[in-house]
C-alpha cells in the first residue's frame, strides 16, 4: 500500500501549512486515498534521456521508486508544473530553455511561489557531413534559405546550395534530420532556422507584430528530398551521410564527437561545433538546459532532494551524463547550480524576461 505523506515538523507555521496542504492534495489525487510515493517530472524531450538516466541511478542508490518522467515539451511541461501545488501536479519541470516571466507569474498565481532553478548543462545541435563531403561552411541564413518551406513568405524554389548562396557548392540540397517529435528538431528550428530568418529585418519586425505568422514563416521546414526525417536514431543519420557524401545531417553534438572518423563538423557563422565552443556559447547551436523544482514538494515527496543531488552528480565534470551528450556548464554556472540544488534557493522572478 502506498505510504501517506505526513508533513515534517518544520519549525515554522507557514511551511507546516504548505506541507499539510500538499499531503491533503496528494490524498485526494490518488486512488483509494493513498499518497503519491514517487517523483513526477514533465517537460523537455531534450532533457528527457538525461532525466531518465538519473532516475535509474537514483532508484538504484536509494531504493525509492523510479521517477515517472513525461516528455511533454518544455512549454507543456511548464503549463502542468505551474498548475498548482499537490500530489496531482509535477514536482519537476525539465526545460531546454529558461522559464519565461509569464510562465513564472502563472506559477505564482496558482500558488507555486518557490521555484528552484538548476542549470544541468548545455546542449549542442550540430550539422555534419561525410569526411569526403564538399566541406560546407554555412551561415544561419544559408540554412534558412535552403530548408524553410516559405523563406520570407515566398515558396522555396532553391534546389542546390548554390541557388541559396553563389559561394556554396552546386550540389542538391539534401539534409537528413530528426522528426518533429524530437527535441533536437525543436532546437534546430529555434537556434539555427529562426536565427537565419531573423537576419532579415522585416522578419525580425514581424516577430513583434505577428508572432504566429513569424513562427510559421521562420520555422516551417520543407519536406523530402530537401529535408528528410530519419526517426529518433541519430546513428541512422550517420550511416546515411556515409552513403550520401554531399548530404548534411542534424544531430546532437555527442554523435558528432563519437563518429569523428566518419563525419566532420559543418561550421555555422564560422564557428565549428566543438565542446569548448558549445560550452562558452560561441557556437550558434548551443543552449542551456534546466530543471525546475517545486520547493513546496521537497521533504514531502520521497527522495526529491536526493534526486536533484543525483542529477547534479551525473551532470558534473566527468559525470555519467557527459557520455550521453550533456555538456558541462562553465564552472561559475555549474557552481551556482550546485549551490541552488543543495540549498533549494528559490528563483527571483524579477530577473526573468
Amino acid at each position: 500500500m502506498a505510504q501517506k505523506f505526513a508533513p515534517r515538523t518544520l519549525g515554522v507555521v507557514g511551511a507546516a501549512v504548505c506541507a499539510l496542504a500538499l499531503s491533503a492534495c496528494q490524498d485526494q489525487a490518488s486512488s483509494g486515498g493513498g499518497a503519491r510515493d514517487y517523483i513526477s517530472a514533465v517537460g523537455s524531450s531534450t532533457v528527457y534521456p538525461f532525466a531518465t538516466a538519473v532516475g535509474e541511478k537514483f532508484a538504484e542508490a536509494t531504493g525509492n521508486k523510479t521517477p515517472k518522467i513525461d516528455s511533454t515539451g518544455t512549454g507543456g511541461g511548464f503549463e502542468r508544473f505551474c498548475s498548482g501545488v499537490g500530489g496531482d501536479t509535477p514536482d519537476i519541470a525539465n526545460a531546454s530553455r529558461r522559464i519565461k516571466k509569464k510562465e513564472f507569474d502563472s506559477c505564482v498565481a496558482n500558488g507555486v511561489k518557490d521555484i528552484v532553478e538548476v542549470q544541468i548543462g548545455i546542449d549542442g545541435i550540430a550539422l555534419g557531413e561525410a569526411t569526403r563531403g564538399p566541406g560546407f561552411k554555412l551561415t544561419e541564413e544559408d540554412v534558412y534559405k535552403a530548408l524553410a518551406a516559405n523563406p520570407y513568405g515566398k515558396p522555396n524554389t532553391a534546389k542546390t546550395w548554390k541557388d541559396v548562396n553563389p559561394a556554396l557548392p552546386a550540389v542538391a540540397i539534401s539534409v537528413f534530420g530528426p522528426p518533429s517529435t524530437s527535441g533536437t528538431y525543436d532546437a534546430f528550428k529555434e537556434l539555427i532556422l529562426g536565427a537565419g530568418c531573423d537576419a532579415n529585418p522585416e522578419m525580425k519586425a514581424l516577430k513583434a507584430s505577428d508572432a504566429d505568422k513569424h513562427e510559421a514563416t521562420c520555422t516551417a521546414l520543407r519536406g523530402a528530398p530537401f529535408y528528410v526525417e530519419q526517426g529518433e536514431n541519430d546513428n541512422l543519420i550517420i550511416s546515411k551521410l556515409d552513403k550520401n557524401p554531399t548530404s548534411l545531417g542534424i544531430f546532437g553534438f555527442s554523435y558528432l564527437d563519437a563518429n569523428e572518423g566518419k563525419i566532420k563538423a559543418v561550421p555555422i557563422q564560422s564557428v565549428a561545433p566543438t565542446y569548448a565552443a558549445i560550452a562558452d556559447g560561441s557556437y550558434p547551436g548551443s543552449r542551456p538546459l534546466f530543471i525546475y523544482i517545486k520547493k513546496a514538494h521537497v521533504g514531502v515527496v520521497p527522495g526529491l532532494a536526493e534526486f536533484v543531488a543525483e542529477f547534479l552528480k551525473g551532470a558534473g565534470d566527468g559525470g555519467y551524463l557527459n557520455s550521453k551528450g550533456l555538456i558541462v556548464s562553465p564552472k561559475p554556472i555549474a557552481d551556482a547550480a550546485a549551490a541552488n540544488g543543495t540549498s533549494m534557493t528559490a528563483l527571483n522572478g524579477a530577473e526573468l524576461k
